[in-house]
Parts: structure tokens; sequence; C-alpha cells
């Protein structure tokens, strides 16, 4: 037998392998959306998808209610549930099942871009919901101290005139270093390098996750050393992090767990917590950027998203400075003054339904196969997500669920028994930007002050307008993210405030 035909039937034998397990893998019984589940003919379908993701999964959402579809990416198949059974299941079973932790390490690519310690030892999540959260009211005074040097440097409008800004660049710059004050303190907050630094850091995650995708498993390790951004960037961080940490070793050392103007923030508690783990710099460091890289993306996202609204609807701003400016004359800028701003609240809620984080949620990871209630079979390695953006534009759940409504949250939270069911921070069946239950996202307490602030702050300081014909700067839908227009501009002009503001 000649070479030729030895290549030819090994060909052959590859491909009937290949054919076998396809056919066999129970992936097969659930519907596919977006194009062909074929072999070969599912990447048409993944390109598909990547251009028109929101369209359809809208379209598996009607098609397939209360119950799951598929849509095929480039590197692996997603099963999208949808109905409020369906959120509750993938909500409530259990994570030797389902595992959150497993689903957020396959969409980042955890182990191959940063470190499979920040898998294996999460540490910082129990922070974030425990002392972060609970730290909000002491550590509030300190954003509003930063928000009221950032806003004017960002946004530095003088006099009568209008000022054309890029509102998420601006917005990214101003999140990173309010958010910058409670994670590493004065005067590193303020440090231009370490901030472009943390800005860039989701940037090199994004980038490091894309190339590790896009080969097989076994390839992965190689590729995330040479897909190094990430390595480069936090070893740049490193220094400008290292002298405040051997300042707060060196206190810790000579007065132990407490002392006067002990720092309340996040280098703080994660210092305290790595003394029985990994405590080198570049472990401390990446921490910090971890979190830097949920905190950052998401608010600066969230509140570009709401500012490009308030700009589309000038006739909000009365309304909302009338609340901000009686609650903080009462109140000042506290936890408690934020949440007294029902209407801020809403615009916020009502922004985040509209746009989404993304257009899934509750993502998940099956670690063995599953059954879900309707007798769909999941099998283990498959991602498992909620279908977020279409259940928040299901006009049975909320009414001209199309129609951005400022208002919509405060109007329910004014009926009997509902003032706290539809807070920002709230989660349910039906509304999971956040996620939902325990996995629900732990730093949205902290988040939503931060958020609010900075647009109370910019709505007292600023009147805003859209320029050109006055449209909204659209969203851009790749995959199943959702990103406000990057290059998106609004026109500022500054405000006389009273002095209480």
């Amino acid at each position: 037998m000649g070479d030729g035909t030895a290549l030819l039937l090994a060909g052959a034998a590859i491909l009937t392998v290949y054919l076998i397990k396809w056919k066999t893998n129970p992936l097969n019984s659930i519907p596919t959306i977006g194009g062909s589940s074929l072999p070969f003919l599912s990447f048409v379908g993944a390109f598909n998808f990547m251009l028109n993701s929101k369209k359809l999964i809208q379209e598996g959402y009607r098609k397939y209610y209360g119950s799951v579809f598929k849509v095929p990416l480039l590197d692996q198949w997603v099963v999208i549930v949808s109905g409020p059974k369906m959120v509750d299941e993938l909500r409530r079973r259990p994570d030797d099942e389902l595992s959150f932790m497993e689903g957020v390490a396959d969409s980042i690519q955890l182990k191959h871009t940063l470190n499979p310690d920040i898998e294996g030892d999460p540490y910082h999540v129990d922070i974030i919901k425990e002392k972060l959260t609970r730290s909000v009211p002491a550590i509030l005074p300190d954003v509003i101290d930063e928000l009221n040097l950032a806003v004017p440097q960002h946004i530095p409008a003088k006099g009568d005139e209008w000022l054309e800004v890029h509102v998420m660049s601006a917005m990214q710059q101003i999140i990173a270093r309010a958010s910058s004050r409670v994670f590493v303190g004065l005067p590193a907050c303020r440090d231009q390098e370490y901030l472009d630094l943390s800005i860039s850091f989701t940037i090199d995650v994004i980038k490091d996750r894309t190339v590790v995708k896009l080969f097989p498993e076994f390839l992965k390790p190689y590729v995330g050393k040479l897909s190094s951004n990430v390595s480069k960037t936090l070893h740049k961080a490193v220094p400008h992090l290292k002298p405040v940490i051997d300042a707060r070793r060196e206190m810790i050392e000579k007065h132990g767990d407490d002392w006067p103007d002990k720092p309340n923030d996040m280098l703080q508690w994660i210092v305290e917590a790595s003394q029985t783990r990994d405590h080198s710099y570049e472990a401390i460091a990446r921490r910090i950027m971890v979190v830097n890289f949920a905190a950052i993306h998401t608010s600066s996202n969230t509140v570009t998203h709401a500012l490009y609204h308030l700009a589309e609807h000038p006739e909000c701003l009365e309304p909302l400075r009338e609340e901000i400016q009686a609650i903080i004359s009462e109140e000042g800028w506290t936890k408690n003054g934020m949440g007294k701003m029902w209407k801020l609240d809403s615009f916020l809620r009502e922004s985040q339904r509209y746009n989404g984080i993304g257009l899934t949620s509750l993502t998940r990871k099956a670690v063995k196969d599953v059954t879900l209630h309707d007798g769909t079979l999941i099998p283990a390695g498959s991602i498992v997500v909620a279908a977020a953006d279409a259940t928040h534009h299901d006009d049975s759940v909320y009414a001209d669920a199309d129609v951005f409504d400022p208002f919509r949250f405060s109007r329910m939270r004014e009926a009997e028994g509902e003032g706290t069911k539809h807070q920002f921070v709230n989660t349910s069946v039906d509304y999971i930007s956040f996620g939902h239950g325990k996995h629900a996202c732990p730093g949205r307490f902290f988040a939503a002050n931060e958020l609010k602030s900075l647009l109370a702050f910019i709505i007292l300081h600023y009147d805003l307008k859209l320029g050109g014909d006055g449209e909204r700067p659209r969203n851009i839908y790749w995959g199943l993210n959702v990103i406000p227009a990057p290059q998106g501009k609004i026109l500022f002009r500054k405000r006389d405030v009273p002095s209480t503001a």
C-alpha cells in the first residue's frame, strides 16, 4: 500500500471518528439558531452570529421560550435558556453541576490569560462581598472627593460654551480614578500611568482571551504564554504598587492588626489576606488588576449608556436635578442620600435594562452531564447562559419594553410593598443584568453608589445634549457583547450650582 493510500485511509478514519462524535453529541438534540449545526457549516453560523447576535437571540427566545436553544461561537456552542423557570433553575443548580467559576474561567480563559490561582482561590471575591460592601458608607466620601477633582479634569467645560467630549474615554478615566481611590488609595489613584495600565488591562485580557480561544485545549498553555499582553501590563503595574505594598507591610509589622488612620481599601485587605498565600508583589498586583477588570469595564460602559440616554432625553434633567438637590441638601453626599434618589436609581436601572451589560447572563459551565427539568440533556463541558437582553425586551415582562422609560422603576416602587424590589441592585428572574442568586455580581452595591454619585455630580454641574442630528450613538453588538458607541460624543456646558452641591 502506497503512502498516498495510507494517508487517504488515515484521513477517512479521522473524518469518520469526527462524524460519529458529532452524531452522538447530545447538543445535536438542542435546536440551533443562526445557521446549521452540521460539521464545518457551523463556522458559517458562527460568523453570522457574531454580526447579528442580538437579533438571533431574540429569534431563539421567541421560538423556544421556556426551553433552550444553542448558538455557535467560533470555538464552541453556547446553550441559551429562557423564561423564569429556566432562569431560576440555572440559579439553583449547584456548582458541582453547573459551575459559575468554571463558566467565568472559560469565558476569559482565566488560567491561560491571568493565572490558575485566580480560579483556584478567588479570595478577592469574598473581600468584595464582605469588606467592600460593608464599607460603602465609610468609603463613599473618598469617591466623592475624587469625583470633585476627576470630573472637571475630563469634562473641562467653562463658562457658557458647549464642549464636545468623547464619552467612553472620559468615563473610563473618571471611573478608573474614583475606583482606584477605593482600591489602592492616595497617591496611587492619581498616578496617570497606573490608571492607564488599569484601563488597558481590560483590553489586554480580551485580546489574549480571543487569541487563546482560537486554539485547541492542548495548545492553549503555550499560546497563553506567547500572547502575553496581560503579563506585560501586569509587569509594568508592579513598580507603581510596590512602594505602597511595602509601606502597608511595614505598618502591619509595626502595629499588628490595627493603628490610627489604617487604610480602609482593597489593597490593604488583599495585603492582609495574602499573608498566608502567595504574597509576591506580582500576585498582589494581579488581584488588584482583576478587581479593576471587573469594576472599570462594566461601570464605565454602564455610565456611558446612561449619559447617552440623558443627552437624548434632556427633559429628564430637571426632575432629576430637583430630586438630587433636595436630597443632597438634607443628607449630603452619603450612602443614605443615594438610597433616597429613586428617580436617579430608576434611570440607571432602566438604562441597564434597555442596553444590558451583555446579551446574556448567569454564565455556567456543566462539570457533568445535567438534565434540566424539561428533559434537555446538557453534556459536560457545555456553556449555559440565560437570555438577558431578550428577557428585558419582552413586552409580557415590561410594558413597551423597546421604549426607554427613565422613571419606569421609580413608579413601580411607589406601589404598596414594592419599595425595595425594583432598586438598581436588586435581581430577579426578570432582571438579570447582574446575574441572579448567590453568584450575582458581588460588587454591584459599591458600583451602584459610585455610578449614582458620578451621574448625580454630572447632572448637577453640567447641561448636556447630543450634537448633530440628535440621535443617540448606537450600541455595537458583537457576539455576546454589548458595547456603547466607543466614539460617541456629548456636548457639555458648565452650570452654576448651589454651594451645597
